[in-house]
């Protein structure tokens, strides 16, 4: 699908787009050209790729899912950053860090938005709605603000993603100590994803705030500027929640290794107080001889009852001693 609009200072004109012919004249009209290209057939971003002199190489990265990064061409610059959301996976009831690609192509007067699905890109949805609803100071900035205005709620989006990752860590070492959480090692995912889009998305957005690009304007520097340190803190937030993470997993391993020692004592005890019964038994359980009178004092009288005895006063003796060592 592909949608037009051509904005300035004072209106917003939208545009229908059948086919190349529209697309030329809504890159022609005066004012800034805005093209939105979502879940678009290879036909359209054929047409696309013609009007506006995108490389065949620029669309594939954005379908390609690659890394984020800024590029620049003899006329334009395109620049590919990632969305990040936490969604229930597929194949499991836990949620998991989603992406998806979002490319800019920015030129002296018009920017291209190219997305795979644009349900999952409200970046794109939100800012194009506030310039067709003329809000703000958008309409009387070139196209490197309204790419600066994606980019900088793409980042946001980075930030609510944290603090929910942030909540479920501390969730995590509030319960840890009484009861595991298999919930762990999905956690622990979280970070190592999303620090593979956020390092790469750092670097992309660091060529747009050094003013290396002619279509980025100097006053929209200081945007970008923002958008990287923003990048920045989350870069740093990304690597604490990592150790977070890594100091939960260890703080289950010890409780975990506390546990297991637990079972081991208990066991231990009652093998310590069985190993003299067990032996006693193994002894005087022998029936040596037709009569069983091969044993010394198996024909005594009191000699069961004085067992049994002796027995009950091994084990007193090994309680008492057990407790006093601390192991009961």
């Amino acid at each position: 699908m592909i949608s037009a609009i051509v904005y300035d200072a004072d209106s917003v004109e939208r545009y229908a787009v059948d086919g190349e012919a529209d697309l030329e004249a809504a890159r022609n009209a005066a004012g800034t050209t805005w093209v939105r290209v979502s879940s678009a057939s290879e036909a359209e971003q054929r047409a696309v790729s013609e009007t506006f002199g995108l490389h065949p190489l620029e669309t594939e990265d954005v379908r390609n899912d690659v890394r984020p990064k800024t590029e620049e061409f003899a006329a334009h610059a395109f620049v590919l950053v990632k969305t990040a959301a936490l969604e229930r996976g597929e194949t499991t009831l836990e949620e998991e860090i989603r992406t998806q690609p979002t490319g800019l192509f920015l030129g002296d007067d018009w920017i291209v938005t190219l997305t795979v699905e644009d349900d999952h890109v409200p970046a794109v949805s939100d800012v194009w709605q506030s310039v067709e609803n003329q809000e703000g100071r958008r309409l009387k900035q070139g196209p490197d603000f309204a790419a600066y205005r994606v980019i900088d709620h793409v980042v946001d989006d980075y930030f609510d993603l944290l603090d929910s990752v942030g909540d479920t860590i501390e969730l995590l070492e509030d319960e840890i100590l009484s009861t595991p959480d298999e919930g762990l090692n999905a956690v622990r995912r979280d970070p190592l994803s999303f620090r593979k889009v956020v390092r790469p998305m750092r670097e992309a957005v660091g060529v747009l705030a050094r003013g290396d690009l002619a279509e980025v304007g100097e006053p929209t520097e200081k945007y970008y500027r923002d958008v990287y340190d923003h990048l920045v803190e989350i870069v740093d937030l990304t690597e604490t929640y990592r150790d977070l993470t890594r100091a939960t997993r260890d703080i289950h391993l010890n409780v975990v290794s506390q546990s297991t020692n637990e079972v081991m004592k208990r066991l231990t005890v009652v093998a310590t107080i069985f190993i003299p019964l067990t032996f006693v038994v193994g002894i005087y359980g022998m029936n040596f001889g037709e009569h069983g009178t091969d044993l010394p004092g198996l024909s005594w009288p009191c000699a069961h009852p004085a067992v049994m005895m002796g027995m009950g006063l091994v084990t007193g003796i090994l309680l008492v001693h057990l407790r006093q060592e601390g192991w009961l």
